[in-house]
């Protein structure tokens, strides 16, 4: 474990006078991996008490959506404010600098307002495992502190079971493990997380904690009593009919197929991998639960932001894949819910399509910070405190050469330039799922013309510069 304090870099164009004690803390709490298989998104199995506390205390956001289903060019993006092709990440292991060298990130611009901006655990990318107990590929000018817990998840690693051998973090593996809780690396950081609460709660400072938990991302590692309150009969596993792929333009089948050890697993093997994962989402919330209640007992969340969302979705199964990188539901949608003290909305949830760019200015406003000029996505404060204010009609995500546009009713998804390569088009009112592409249907000839012009409007306002910060391209001319 190692825990480095980083000395506090201050820009001159965003600096204020540092904000008195008392002032509206921030507690950002992330898994990693994590769809929306949790309880309070209406999931009959998987078990998430602690979860389902805070939204009973806050609002559910039940249509949030990544910009890219990749956790390095996600976790970029709500950080940066920036979509991917803004912040020029569009891949895992870049230093957010290397592109953006100058932009002020999250929590840094709480730093230069005079809070304390800790760290603990994953913010930024990391490759999992092999960088649990480092720094990864983590943004130093963003934190006051930071703390990298690192468990016997990570020394027990020779004891997973993996379908690829040598492979963890990119291929469906997992471990029922021995010991305690506190003996993992998201215990640990559970643990320190309290600790840190704790100590903010004698110095009166301001705070804005982001904990980043690895879990459920592979491997899928929790104690041994989580695994057991999933028995193996009762796991349902997704399935897909017969010719499914062959509707589906070549750009999206790849994505669903690129790991061919992971495609339309046999049944026994998919039980297992669901088990398990689910396994570690309860194991996760147990550690959320640590935390919360520790700023419940602390006092502190009479004065604290609490947000928990993931960097983005996730197959289990579902259109015959697993884990991530497409552009469907599963993969895109992320569970996000926001509690603000004594909030009227508490309890409520939204069905209002929000991006997680949304995150940097919902959090500026709620706290009375300025808005830095570059950020790219919208507050969502006006409909924490009205829940009829909805400043989003749609949501964008990006992967690869696509971009898809959830509507409310609709995803409507192209490939490739101005869509050569492929469209999917499909109606949530008739098909949640996503199963049937209506794309290329004569009756739905009107509707996709109106939803690609929407896309490529936003993909217009995707790329415009952001204001102020500069952008290094490495492509080669």
């Amino acid at each position: 474990m190692k825990n480095l304090f980083l000395s506090t870099l201050v820009f001159a164009a965003t600096a204020l006078p540092a904000l008195a004690a008392g002032k509206t803390n921030v507690l950002f709490l992330i898994c990693d991996d994590l769809n929306c298989d949790i309880g309070s998104y209406g999931h009959s199995q998987v078990r998430t008490p602690n979860i389902d506390r805070l939204a009973k205390r806050g609002v559910r956001f039940e249509r949030a959506y990544c910009q890219y289903p990749l956790c390095g060019p996600s976790r970029a993006s709500f950080m940066t404010g920036l979509y991917p092709d803004q912040s020029l990440i569009h891949r895992n292991a870049i230093l957010i600098r290397k592109h953006l060298p100058d932009v002020v990130t999250m929590s840094q611009h709480f730093k230069n307002h005079g809070y304390d901006a800790t760290r603990i655990g994953k913010i930024y990318h990391y490759n999992v495992p092999k960088d649990i107990g480092n720094d990864g590929h983590d943004d130093p000018a963003s934190w006051s502190h930071t703390f990298n817990p690192r468990g016997r998840d990570k020394t027990d690693e020779a004891k997973v079971f993996t379908l690829r051998k040598g492979s963890y973090g990119g291929t469906l593996s997992w471990l029922a493990a021995d010991g305690t809780d506190e003996e993992q690396t998201d215990g640990i950081a559970a643990t320190e997380a309290a600790k840190r609460l704790e100590q903010f709660a004698k110095t009166k400072q301001p705070f804005f904690m982001a904990v980043g938990l690895y879990r459920p991302h592979t491997p899928y590692v929790a104690p041994k009593k989580y695994f057991e309150m999933y028995p193996l009969e009762k796991i349902v596993v997704p399935t897909v009919p017969k010719g499914y792929l062959a509707s589906l333009p070549a750009p999206a089948r790849a994505s669903i197929t690129r790991k061919r050890e992971q495609v339309n697993l046999k049944d026994s093997l998919a039980r297992e991998a669901i088990q398990a994962y689910y396994a570690s989402i309860t194991f996760a919330d147990a550690q959320v639960g640590r935390i919360l209640e520790t700023l419940e007992s602390t006092g502190l969340a009479k004065n604290t932001v609490v947000v928990f969302t993931s960097d983005h979705g996730y197959h289990m199964g579902e259109h015959g894949h697993y884990q991530k990188t497409t552009l469907f539901e599963n993969a895109a949608r992320v569970p996000l819910i926001i509690a603000t003290p004594g909030m009227a909305t508490a309890g409520k949830s939204t069905a209002m399509p929000v991006e997680m760019v949304d995150f940097y200015p919902t959090l500026t406003e709620l706290c009375g910070l300025a808005k830095p000029k570059h950020l790219s996505g919208v507050s969502l404060a006006p409909t924490l405190r009205n829940l009829r204010s909805t400043p989003r009609r749609d949501a964008l995500t990006q992967f690869a050469t696509g971009y898809s546009l959830y509507t409310g009713r609709y995803r409507y998804t192209e490939w490739g330039a101005k869509g050569k390569s492929g469209a999917e088009l499909y109606d949530h009112t008739n098909d949640p799922s996503e199963m049937k592409n209506l794309a290329k249907r004569a009756a739905h000839k009107t509707t996709v013309a109106e939803l690609s012009k929407r896309l490529h409007e936003r993909i217009a306002e995707a790329n415009q510069k952001p204001k102020g910060v500069t952008q290094v391209s490495t492509r080669k001319k």
